[in-house]
């Protein structure tokens, strides 16, 4: 743990180009062809005479490039912090049932519209109602957790429980589900297969300013995380506060994991597989270059993704859960494989 943020430039660098190469790439793909050099005039302020092209530029492939990297980021970085605090490879963003509960707020407005008043189903048209209720949902289920981890001591039996706490939400979409009108539970399912091109520009700034507090929690964390890779015990002789740890982690992966299901549905695959990727190439366990290191790989990622997914010139477009799953799996069983290396 001993390599310095400093001997990484290099390889940050390298990283920051791809992510903006990434981006460039994410914007000019689309459903609809504009030419390459209409879409940089666009992003260095220049306008275009066909005002069509200019407002699908500004208005749905820049919102939809920045919440590609905001939400690969984001669930990258809670990846590695929940791979961290449980000491398990296998760890994701959405071990805590944070996921879950916000399927289950999701899916209380869409399919539990047929069973309240039309209240409900005037709610249920609002796309921006649906990412509240699943923001409810999972931080519901956050605050549980919360609770929980203030009386378990054990980090094992707290990942047990989530798990738990995830089972019971997905037993109640279920019958959610079974009883629900066909179109509802075509929506829901068009929800959960997750999606970074519906946000406007008002949704993407709360995802923006919720992940950044996110984010700084984070990074007070950056200490106690090295610190906790070489058990509870050590770290406590080294003054750190285990209970106060925990609680600032499970905190920053519920704001993280938790608003970005909200707005950009369950996205699979990438907050598990990328920090054991960034590992395989930085080869450190030191967390000021992790951190740092996993955002970029999940924002390249995911922009890569999206670009698989859209289908470049067709008005079809793939889940973005299958692309992530389809093109992330092998290559991080390659790794490992190659490797033999999984870093606990």
């Amino acid at each position: 743990m001993t390599n310095s943020l400093g001997s990484y430039k290099k390889w940050f660098s390298v990283l920051t180009i791809m992510l903006l190469f990434s981006m460039l790439l994410n914007i000019s793909l689309g459903s609809v062809s504009i030419p390459f050099t209409d879409t940089l005039k666009v992003l260095f302020g220049g306008t275009l005479k066909t005002t069509s092209w200019e407002y699908i530029i500004l208005n749905y492939r820049i919102p939809k490039a920045l919440t590609a990297i905001l939400v690969g980021g984001g669930l990258a970085v809670s990846g590695l912090l929940m791979q961290t605090l449980f000491r398990n490879p296998l760890a994701g963003p959405f071990v805590l049932g944070i996921s879950s509960g916000a399927s289950l707020g999701a899916a209380l407005m869409i399919m539990g519209a047929s069973l309240l008043s039309g209240f409900a189903t005037f709610q249920f048209l609002s796309d921006f109602s649906l990412a509240v209720a699943a923001s409810i949902g999972s931080f519901l289920v956050l605050a549980v957790v919360m609770v929980v981890a203030n009386r378990v001591r054990d980090t094992m039996a707290l990942l047990i429980i989530g798990l738990m706490f995830g089972s019971i939400t997905g037993a109640i979409v279920s019958v959610l589900a079974y009883f629900s009108p066909a179109e509802q539970l075509q929506r829901f399912i068009f929800w959960s297969y997750g999606s970074v091109g519906n946000l406007s520009w008002e949704q993407l700034i709360i995802l923006a300013i919720t992940l950044v507090v996110g984010l700084l929690l984070a990074l007070l964390s950056l200490k106690n995380l090295n610190a906790l890779l070489l058990g509870e015990n050590y770290a406590k002789s080294l003054g750190i506060s285990v209970k106060k740890s925990k609680f600032l982690i499970i905190l920053s992966t519920g704001l993280l994991a938790g608003s970005i299901t909200a707005f950009a549905g369950p996205i699979a695959f990438v907050g598990l597989a990328v920090p054991h990727l960034t590992r395989q190439f930085f080869n450190t366990m030191e967390h000021r270059v992790l951190l740092p290191a996993v955002f970029l790989y999940g924002g390249i990622l995911m922009l890569l993704c999206d670009c698989i997914a859209q289908l470049p010139n067709s008005v079809n477009v793939i889940p973005i859960n299958a692309i992530t799953s389809i093109i992330g799996g092998p290559v991080v069983i390659w790794l490992l494989v190659k490797k033999r290396k999984l870093f606990f």
